[in-house]
């Protein structure tokens, strides 16, 4: 085909600008360099002017040079202080006499005398004492002091397996995953970072002479039979560790192959067995039928967990050790783990056994740094090989994150003082000639960050997409120090950059990896490949696509023909409850009655129109707290007090927990969670500012004022909230102060809505100051703001904790949450009563069969279902999914620790229920419309909500009279 001059301009021109396009965008995605190191190369960067003086790495600097003496000390752990010592006595305990006997408020204190000054690690043989199912926490203090950051929290695992019988099937031919029981035992364990961030023991300093040493518990009661301060371990090469087995000598015939989900021993009951159907060479493989052939995931990722199998082996040899394993969860990311074998971690090569990313399934086997495989001595018989989660050679540059992002806040807050949270664009603060000192501070983040990327880059090999927000937040940085101007412009998007990093340490502290099966082999050995051909890839994705016409991924577990003795339940929450929930109702509820269940996963928008058409479920779980009302309205749902039981199940629970699904005397929901407010507060910055944790809502008004100075603000719950940027107005500090100035949303008849009494005028004329006179944000994103410092009061249901404690570890020991602020009585004593919601479960009318129906849901919300629930979806979905259950027996055995739980329990004491009426959809409609008048527009607070109080009773006596209410 010719080709004329003109057209040839036109295709080169083409071709070079999308070789220019390939080439810009690799410069974006790399910084356009090769390295960073041109920026920060020749500055000092291990010497920060701000920051936290508490870390584990000041620590260190401030002993810098101290002896490492070669000798221990035993301590006698019956020999504690008796006058500064609570919770302990010493017993006979599981086949040791002088057993210490810690409870789960225990403080222990020893008197130890050290022959020399130095640091020291801490070990102690501990057995989990079974109650909770939590793991052990300890906070160690020495000489009445806590060393460091990361010394309130040791973490002591508690052993788990699978229960006894094993894996089972579902009458669709589907395996079962076991039971996670407790299989306690003595443990040996030295005292580490529960995050992570140093991958050896906690060094210890201790001066020379006497010492004490106290053990504070944090979380659950443990039995120790041996405490000891040891010399510093210090792990050979393996080289040198070698050299002590270079005698052992022993071939096998062929490798020896344990499968993943065969693992024998685990450090949480997370890490169970799952279904891999993402390659064909998994083993063993399956797509048509549920078969448990993996082990790990994405649970197996924070710091400490650990999976162990059973080798058993013909002679004592040198062994190599092999890990068929995948890491396809975090690109530019390496997961790392810990190979202990026989309890002990053989050299220093085996502290740290990286898996890169790579969406293939690979074949591991540790190595020296020329890449020579390892072989390590087993003895003839059984033998535990145990990998552990480690951060390995990144541990330091998430801590130095981390450090980062606080000292980040901290300038963001001092920027803050000057310039407000939304300043303006066109004006300059002159923020070079008020803050000089905050310029030095930018530019040493920015090297420093750079430096941070570079060392990421170069330990995975590729750069991840957390990358990018330190590049981003790098570049920002060097911009300010050149263009102060820009800083007012760019103010909110800083803020939102550093959460973005915060985010991006998340995501690097997580080292998830699947495991499908480990070889012990011996030199000579060959072995197996676990290459995926193209098609062996082909026929897996054909086999998985025809099975997708003939499995129904919408019901879950045994499946039963629908019938009489057939008790059909639908569930509104996610897929990972309700797989939860069928199997326990297949290994125990089932079992235990003989009911059959069919439990079913769909849209609660499917309910009404299902109920309407005759083909609506028996049982309803996780419904929302208006629904079992408004069904019971319709003559739809079932008086649950009228069953046999009713009332011994109910005194597990507060009464506020029914009050929403109490209508005309009847009950007709049973709640499943309860949630109610809280107040979380920054310690640190409160301590900073000389202010105490507001009492009553008096304090917090002048806590206010003190806060506006320094800019920074205080959280109010408000009806501007978005939720996943959807609409989800917050009532819930308004309802606070209606109830704690003794007024009530409804009457006692539950006919009109009573918001034109004096009471609650006062009530909503409170609320609504905090936005007109105190200028409190009306659109805020609470997590954020509390992470950066610039909203360090805050109001939020408890379950935010959760979310805090997982996705901010920048500011862990850093903050607390307590009860709300009160009203002053006229007696003298506050009053602190809050409102609650929550999910309830329900019995249709239409249930076949209304005894069995019954008989599901008491077992249902029983507390042994429940705590068994809640333990089960937390070591599934982690410490975030917490389950906040209505059942208070549960709640005592769930994973809160001693202080929270104390806290929680005297708030709940307050907790008041908000009924749900006819009409009522209204009043909170109303409400919002009534404070969005008086803030926007500036009505009178009186005049405004008698006209909606109004308007809610007009709504109200039409609803009533539908109903054929009085």
């Amino acid at each position: 085909m010719y080709i004329n001059p003109s057209q040839k301009k036109k295709l080169y021109a083409g071709i070079a600008v999308a070789v220019l396009a390939v080439i810009v965008i690799f410069a974006l995605t790399r910084g356009g360099v090769s390295s960073y190191r041109h920026k920060y190369e020749g500055f000092d960067l291990t010497a920060p002017a701000s920051g936290r003086t508490n870390t584990y790495a000041r620590y260190l600097n401030n002993h810098e040079g101290a002896a490492l003496p070669s000798d221990g000390v035993v301590i006698d752990v019956a020999s504690f202080e008796k006058g500064t010592s609570s919770g302990a006595t010493v017993e006979n305990y599981e086949g040791f006499s002088n057993v210490l006997m810690t409870t789960d408020e225990s403080v222990v204190e020893y008197k130890v005398n050290v022959p020399k000054a130095g640091f020291y690690n801490l070990k102690l043989d501990y057995f989990p004492v079974p109650k909770r199912g939590i793991d052990i926490e300890r906070a160690v203090y020495i000489n009445g002091e806590l060393p460091f950051l990361g010394a309130d929290i040791i973490t002591f695992y508690r052993i788990w397996s699978d229960a006894p019988g094993g894996i089972k099937k579902d009458n669709q031919g589907n395996q079962i995953r076991p039971s996670q029981v407790e299989t306690p035992r003595w443990e040996s364990a030295f005292f580490m970072d529960s995050q992570g961030y140093s991958t050896e023991p906690y060094k210890f300093y201790f001066e020379a002479g006497e010492n004490t040493i106290t053990l504070s518990a944090v979380n659950e009661p443990a039995a120790i039979k041996s405490f000891e301060i040891t010399p510093v371990r210090e792990l050979r090469s393996y080289k040198e560790y070698i050299t002590d087995y270079s005698h052992l000598s022993y071939n096998l015939n062929e490798p020896i192959k344990i499968q993943g989900e065969d693992s024998t021993f685990r450090s949480s009951p997370s890490l169970y067995a799952f279904f891999d159907t993402s390659s064909g060479t998994t083993e063993p493989y399956s797509v048509e039928k549920i078969i448990l052939n993996a082990i790990g995931g994405e649970r197996w990722r924070v710091p400490g967990q650990w999976i162990e199998w059973e080798v058993e082996v013909p002679a004592d040899g040198l062994y190599r050790i092999s890990v068929k394993a995948r890491q396809n969860y975090n690109r530019g990311i390496v997961s790392n783990r810990s190979l202990v074998i026989n309890g002990e971690i053989p050299c220093k090569e085996a502290l740290s056994i990286p898996f890169f990313y790579n969406n293939q399934w690979q074949l591991i086997s540790p190595v020296d740094e020329d890449g020579n495989e390892l072989y390590f001595p087993l003895k003839a018989g059984k033998n535990s090989i145990r990998l552990q989660v480690t951060l390995g050679d990144l541990s330091t540059v998430l801590a130095q994150i981390e450090e980062s992002i606080f000292r980040l806040n901290e300038i963001y807050r001092q920027i803050l003082v000057q310039t407000g949270a939304n300043p303006d664009p066109y004006r300059d603060y002159r923020l070079d000639e008020h803050y000089p000192e905050i310029f030095d501070r930018m530019d040493f983040e920015s090297k420093y960050l750079y430096k941070i990327i570079d060392d990421l880059i170069e330990y995975s090999g590729q750069m991840g997409p957390e990358v990018a927000s330190l590049q981003t937040i790098a570049r920002q940085l060097e911009t300010f120090c050149k263009r102060p101007n820009q800083i007012a412009k760019n103010v909110v998007n800083f803020k939102e950059n550093i959460a973005a990093v915060g985010n991006s340490l998340v995501g690097l502290n997580s080292s998830p990896l699947d495991v499908d099966w480990l070889t012990a082999s011996t030199d000579g050995n060959k072995l197996p490949s676990v290459s995926e051909n193209i098609f062996v890839t082909i026929l897996h994705e054909i086999r998985s696509f025809i099975a997708t016409f003939f499995i129904d991924y919408n019901n879950i577990g045994d499946k039963h023909e629908k019938g009489a003795n057939v008790t059909e339940v639908w569930i509104f929450s996610g897929r990972d409850q309700s797989t939860i929930l069928k199997t326990m109702i297949d290994d125990t509820y089932t079992p235990d009655t003989g009911n059959k269940v069919n439990l079913k996963l769909v849209g609660l928008e499917a309910l009404m129109p299902a109920v309407v058409a005759g083909t609506g479920p028996d049982v309803a779980l996780t419904v929302n707290n208006p629904d079992p009302i408004n069904y019971a309205f319709r003559n739809a749902a079932l008086d649950l007090s009228k069953f046999p039981g009713f009332s011994e199940l109910a005194s597990q629970f507060y009464p506020s927990a029914f009050v929403p699904y109490d209508y005309n005397g009847g009950i007709y929901g049973f709640p499943e969670t309860q949630i109610f407010g809280v107040m979380f507060y920054r310690t640190d910055i409160l301590d900073e500012m000389g202010i105490l944790p507001p009492r009553t809502w008096e304090e917090l008004t002048a806590i206010i004022g003190i806060l506006q100075k320094s800019n920074m603000s205080v959280g109010i719950s408000t009806v501007e909230r978005k939720i996943n940027g959807i609409p989800n107005p917050d009532l819930s500090n308004f309802l606070a102060l209606l109830y704690q100035h003794g007024g009530s949303l409804y009457n006692e008849e539950r006919s009109r809505c009573i918001l034109d009494n004096d009471k609650s005028v006062q009530a909503f004329t409170t609320y609504t100051k905090f936005f007109t006179h105190y200028k409190t944000p009306l659109h805020y994103e609470f997590a954020n703001r509390f992470r950066s410092g610039e909203m360090p009061i805050g109001f939020a249901d408890y379950n935010t904790f959760n979310m805090l404690a997982v996705f901010a570890p920048e500011i862990r020991g850093l903050w607390k949450f307590d009860i709300m602020p009160g009203t002053v009585r006229e007696d003298g004593t506050i009053d602190r009563s809050v409102p609650c919601w929550g999910n309830a479960s329900m019995i249709l009318a239409n249930a076949k069969d209304q005894g069995k129906a019954w008989e599901f849901l008491r077992w249902w919300v029983s507390a042994e279902t429940q705590v068994r629930f809640g333990r089960k979806l937390e070591s599934t979905m982690g410490t975030s999914a917490r389950h906040p259950t209505a059942n208070r027996e549960a709640f005592e055995q769930l994973a809160w620790n001693s202080h929270d739980a104390r806290v929680l329990r005297e708030q709940w004491e307050w907790v008041t229920g908000t009924p749900e009426i006819p009409g009522g959809y209204y009043s909170g409609r109303h409400i919002v419309n009534a404070v969005r008048r008086v803030i926007n527009s500036k009505e009178d607070v009186r005049e405004t909500l008698l006209n909606y109080n109004r308007d809610i009773n007009n709504e109200i006596k039409k609803k009533r009279e539908e109903f054929g209410l009085e």
